[in-house]
């Protein structure tokens, strides 16, 4: 069976794929172990200055497996899906290298949250950039409200995650959702670029800048905030109704209960 997720290096750049393109890289609990087995085997790597976060195909990552989190208990969810993804994502934020998503594809929902997860993006003219969890009756439950919030204002979120919004790569762009904008199949050689120029700066030091930011930022207390609502969501029948809709690729027609 091939790896759901890889690390491989070049000199002092690493790089993360996720590599389930045949589900565009939607994270199910296997892929949050392997991406978590990743994360660790980058820290570790000695030498490896930056690391890239990208997806095999033709998607970032899709978010959230639907078919996964949809088959759990509310108890599961909160325990295995919401609290297991809200480690692996922290672990993601908190690297000691600097990092960049490479986003050759679509990132949605959970997708997004693993972007804003990273230090910097890098998108092509083509990707979607957004948070439609709320059109099938669930929040953001991997930090992502909060850290996206911190890191691309709460404007643009609201649009976003309640509005329900959908970002091209350029509007990204101009919201500062994303850092840099390149043609269709270029972002991994602009990111490896970019990489190799942050690699030659002094690396303590560029650790050290980014613990002190992650510090200012003070995630921990609204994370948790988040991961309690979004436990809170699996409880309710909209969760079920917004699910079963999804995968009859109908249109929900939720009840408030």
């Amino acid at each position: 069976m091939a790896e759901l997720v890889t690390f491989e290096r070049d000199g002092a750049i690493g790089t993360v794929t996720l590599r389930r393109p045949e589900k565009f890289n939607a994270l199910d609990i296997p892929m949050l172990r392997a991406l978590e087995a990743a994360l660790d085997e980058a820290e570790l790597a000695e030498g490896v200055r930056v690391v890239l976060i990208r997806g095999e195909g033709k998607g970032f990552c899709a978010g959230g497996d639907v078919e996964a989190w949809g088959r759990l208990s509310a108890a599961d969810f909160q325990v295995q899906w919401v609290r297991y993804g809200h480690r692996v994502f922290d672990r993601l934020a908190r690297l000691r290298q600097p990092t960049i998503a490479v986003l050759s594809g679509h990132a949605l929902g959970g997708g997004l949250e693993l972007a804003a997860a990273c230090d910097f993006r890098v998108a092509e003219t083509q990707v979607k950039i957004g948070f439609p969890e709320t059109s099938i009756g669930v929040v953001p439950g991997w930090s992502g409200t909060q850290r996206a919030v911190r890191r691309f204002g709460a404007q643009i979120v609201r649009r976003m995650a309640i509005g329900g919004e959908i970002f091209l790569a350029a509007e990204a762009l101009a919201h500062g959702i994303v850092d840099r904008v390149v043609e269709t199949g270029k972002a991994f050689d602009e990111a490896k670029a970019w990489a190799e120029k942050i690699a030659e700066r002094g690396p303590l030091a560029t650790e050290a800048a980014k613990l002190m930011i992650g510090v200012a930022e003070c995630e921990e207390d609204a994370a948790a905030t988040e991961a309690l609502a979004s436990g809170f969501i699996a409880l309710t029948g909209d969760l079920k109704v917004g699910v079963g809709a999804f995968k009859a690729k109908q249109k929900p027609a939720f009840s408030r209960s």
